[in-house]
């Protein structure tokens, strides 16, 4: 007998992007391609931030990163709003047995319970760790779909494919036989770290099959919607950090048998903010007020997207300030940036001091960013021409600009009122690593303000 809820089992691996098998890229991700082959693949999914804990924020609470608090990386001292609720919280209101398995980078890394999870199982952060706790889970639940034990969420999150690339344990790809993303140099630098970032992925993907074949073995896969995703796009220069695609695309592979046809392909424009209200409404619970996403049930089963739908994006904190909102359509994307002295390609500190970083470094951080940035997504897919200046874009332009303006007005963005303060820990980190001599670059004029402002004690 099928259960009615089902069981959901969410995997979420770290700086990904879409380098996997079934999304076309040359990396061995053999039980992941077959997991988008048996349920549906989103090739139009994106985050709300290019970044770590921001967009995992969206992920579990529904709500982009200035409505939930987390403007920035929960390791510098940013928190979700001590309002804001969390998936595993709904879930567990509506009878779900909740387990985390694993990595979270939402909240206080020692203090995970404020999600909601109701068991943490362990402190492991590696695949092939996570994966075989998780497996003990599932084991433990046999025989649940019929009935014998309330549904489950169990949320396995892992630090794979981050970097470090040269780790002890895994081996790196053949740095000849892969593809270079055209927005990359193809340089030695380059190709090497591709090459361990193809090891990391092929260690997340046979996690993935332990998890699967666990399901499996206890009878749950039936009952089971089983999720893969990943926060951002991977870390290399013009993608993690900026409001290019590379930084913003992300996988969602998504199975549910007798409710996602098999091999279907959705290429339906959504974001991640929409992961919470499509689980909440798979699993019967009403959609709570102001959620920023919408329920991608109706695709789950075949239903075509809105096709003049829009997208927001945003980026304040990193390991350094880096303000910007925008707004993707299916041919037209626009951004506003809002420090004047941003270079121009802003690399996050673990790929601005990485070989692919040294080697790219001078040019991304030659020229200042524009204030204003427009790409043909058709035309230019590369977003190398920024059409914000050009009088043949001037109606695209000012429509976009208005419509990120309303967005940022409707949403009470924090940016209105001025600057965003850092917390103190981030400030305090910032000082210390410009004393050390160890700054990514020097802090722009309004970036060295707002850490000032925040030892002063404002932050």
């Amino acid at each position: 007998m099928r259960r009615m809820r089902p069981n959901i089992l969410l995997v979420i691996t770290h700086d990904t992007g879409r380098r996997l098998g079934c999304y076309g890229a040359r990396v061995q991700t053999p039980r992941l391609d077959r997991l988008a082959g048996e349920g549906m693949r989103f090739d139009r999914y994106f985050c709300t931030a290019p970044q770590c804990s921001p967009s995992r924020g969206s992920i579990f609470s529904g709500r982009f990163p200035h409505r939930n608090g987390l403007m920035g990386l929960a390791h510098t001292g940013w928190r979700l709003h001590p309002h804001e609720r969390c998936l595993a919280q709904y879930l567990a209101e509506a009878g779900y047995e909740t387990a985390l398995c694993g990595f979270q980078h939402e909240h206080d890394p020692s203090d995970p319970g404020r999600l909601g999870y109701a068991q943490l199982l362990g402190r492991e952060r590696h695949m092939a760790a996570v994966a075989q706790e998780g497996a003990r889970f599932l084991a433990a639940h046999a025989g649940a779909g019929r009935g014998t034990r309330p549904p489950f969420l169990l949320v396995a999150g892992v630090t794979e494919t981050h970097r470090p690339f040269d780790r002890p344990g895994y081996a790196p790809d053949d740095p000849g036989g892969l593809d270079v993303p055209g927005y990359l140099p193809d340089i030695a630098a380059v190709r090497q770290e591709l090459a361990g970032f193809g090891g990391l992925a092929r260690a997340a993907d046979a996690g993935v099959g332990t998890l699967l074949d666990a399901l499996d073995a206890a009878g749950l896969a039936e009952d089971t919607l089983v999720l893969f995703t990943t926060d951002h796009g991977i870390a290399f220069p013009r993608a993690k950090g900026m409001g290019y695609d590379p930084g913003l695309e992300t996988a969602l592979l998504a199975r549910w048998p007798g409710h996602i046809p098999v091999g279907a392909v959705c290429g339906a424009l959504s974001s991640n903010v929409d992961l919470l209200p499509t689980l909440l409404q798979s699993a019967g619970v009403p959609l709570p007020q102001g959620l920023d996403g919408v329920s991608l049930l109706p695709q789950f089963g075949g239903a075509p997207g809105d096709d003049a739908r829009r997208i927001h994006f945003e980026l304040t904190w990193h390991d350094r300030y880096n303000p910007l909102r925008g707004v993707r359509g299916t041919r037209w994307k626009y951004v506003r940036n809002f420090d004047p002295e941003s270079p121009e390609v802003y690399l996050p500190a673990d790929i601005y001091r990485s070989p692919s970083g040294e080697a790219t470094r001078a040019a991304c951080y030659a020229r200042t960013r524009a204030p204003e940035e427009l790409y043909d997504l058709q035309a230019d897919p590369e977003e190398r021409r920024n059409r914000a200046g050009d009088p043949e874009c001037a109606d695209v332009t000012n429509r976009l600009r208005q419509v990120v303006a309303d967005w940022m007005e409707r949403t009470a963005d924090p940016l209105l009122a001025g600057h965003v303060l850092p917390p103190r820990a981030q400030a305090e980190r910032l000082r210390r690593e410009q004393e050390e001599g160890r700054l990514t670059g020097p802090l722009t004029a309004i970036e060295a303000g707002l850490v000032a402002a925040a030892l002063a004690g404002g932050g």
